[in-house]
């Protein structure tokens, strides 16, 4: 009898054995998935946020807005301008036709760390013009080139970022919306008096922790209606999000009238 109980312990030993190194296997496979973007564990769910959107650039080429329009997007945030002079080149054509196709438009600025803010305002005002029955203006702060190892200065940082904020507030009558991304967010932000604007928030792996009201939950989304063509160095994928409310919550926030985007 004993040798028998022995014979058992040593069964259900390893059996738990193999139940571990199958669950380390398991578990091993899924973190790589997830590292490699292959699983997706973040997908927003669409009771909860059912207000969709893309972003873009001229790196999705040339895009057909009817078509983006007919998968359920309400809005889109186009790439106006970057730094003090840049200027994207598909802006006007992406701007008028998502707007004619009834897509909310708003348009994003992206945030240099080498030119002044009031400079920066000029150039994304100058492009952008009006935003008549439009999202606000976007500032995107994130790191770029040499900047991810050997960040600017959290003073010199704001001092750039205010002065830019408080020219495109002073302008359109409206708190822009910043982007960023949680290592900016973390570096820049926190603490430094933003909690007045509304946070678009980038998070490819779950959800924010922020107060956030806007919500990049990937940056391999695919629909149909852009060209994408990566031999021409443009991007096969194209920017996914959220609102954090409802359609009705959408509109009244940013007073919007769905009888006509543009």
């Amino acid at each position: 009898m004993k040798k028998r109980r022995i014979a058992y312990r040593r069964i259900i030993g390893a059996l738990l054995l193999v139940a571990v190194l199958i669950t380390c296997i398991i578990s091993g496979i899924t973190a790589y998935r997830v590292y490699t973007g292959e699983l997706v564990l973040n997908v927003p769910d669409p009771d909860k946020y059912p207000v969709n959107g893309v972003d873009v650039s001229r790196y999705q080429g040339e895009i057909q807005w009817d078509v983006i329009a007919q998968q359920n997007i309400t809005f889109a945030f186009i790439k106006a301008t970057e730094g003090s002079s840049y200027k994207d080149p598909c802006f006007a054509v992406n701007w008028e036709e998502s707007r004619k196709n009834g897509i909310f438009a708003g348009a994003y600025h992206f945030f240099s760390f080498e030119s002044s803010g009031e400079t920066q305002a000029q150039n994304f005002i100058s492009t952008v013009g009006a935003l008549d029955n439009a999202l606000p203006p976007v500032v995107d702060l994130e790191f770029y080139g040499g900047y991810a190892e050997n960040p600017l200065s959290k003073t010199e940082t704001r001092r750039i970022l205010d002065a830019l904020l408080q020219s495109l507030e002073d302008y359109y009558g409206v708190k822009p919306i910043i982007y960023t991304t949680p290592k900016a967010y973390y570096q820049y932000l926190l603490g430094g008096g933003y909690g007045s604007y509304p946070l678009w928030m980038r998070n490819t792996y779950y959800e924010p922790k922020m107060n956030w009201t806007f919500w990049q939950y990937s940056d391999k989304g695919e629909l149909e209606g852009y060209d994408g063509r990566q031999e021409d160095n443009l991007e096969a994928y194209i920017d996914l999000n959220v609102y954090h409310g409802t359609a009705e919550e959408f509109l009244e926030e940013f007073a919007l009238t769905k009888e006509e985007a543009q």
